[in-house]
């Protein structure tokens, strides 16, 4: 493991994805896994901290998740824009009909997780592993899929003691899509003060 990929205890799992970033899910069945882009994607609660992600019917990686039971939130950083554009425009299905999948055939490197056998993205920046909390008519009707987090790592380097700090570091700035292949990376951090309460007359 690279010295800067850290574990992050669960109860902070959130903090990975409450910034709104555009991720990466992947998941694996069968001897198949696909990975796809995601811009609807967010924490869901604490403890145990949940997740929700839209996938469209029509995608091969909700069929290995529904198949599966797992998946993995990857989250991506700036120098993978292209990588994020070609896995949201490009077919899974089609790659493993012919006897392929999207990691080989964009020479994409990935790594055994802690817990689940859906493949983790090199290069990312977080990486949530869930297990799916099966809600059959979320999934139909809403294409909305909740899981639990049971394992969260991120790289140190941008994400440590519970909070992101991306200064000096804008490789490594996590990705938002607006639309039509555009993306905004992460901005500066600005801190909050309270207002002092109004004296009342």
């Amino acid at each position: 493991m690279p010295a800067f990929r850290h574990p992050v205890p669960l109860e902070k799992a959130y903090r990975l994805l409450n910034h709104g970033p555009t991720v990466l899910v992947s998941a694996a069945h069968g001897g198949q896994r696909n990975i796809m882009a995601a811009a609807w994607a967010m924490p869901l609660d604490f403890e145990p901290p949940k997740v929700a992600v839209v996938l469209d019917k029509s995608t091969w990686t909700r069929q290995l998740l529904e198949a599966s039971g797992t998946f993995v939130l990857n989250v991506p950083c700036a120098t993978q824009v292209d990588i994020v554009q070609t896995l949201g425009n490009s077919s899974g299905l089609e790659l493993s009909q012919a006897g392929g999948d999207k990691f080989t055939a964009y020479d994409l490197a990935t790594f055994a997780g802690e817990q689940l056998a859906a493949p983790l993205l090199e290069g990312c920046v977080a990486w949530l592993e869930c297990r799916l909390l099966p809600e059959p008519h979320n999934h139909q009707h809403y294409d909305l899929f909740l899981g639990e987090v049971i394992a969260a790592q991120a790289d140190a380097r941008v994400f440590n003691e519970g909070r992101w700090h991306f200064d000096g570091q804008d490789r490594l700035r996590t990705l938002h899509h607006v639309a039509g292949g555009h993306f905004l990376t992460i901005g500066e951090a600005v801190v909050g003060r309270r207002l002092p309460q109004v004296s009342e007359a």
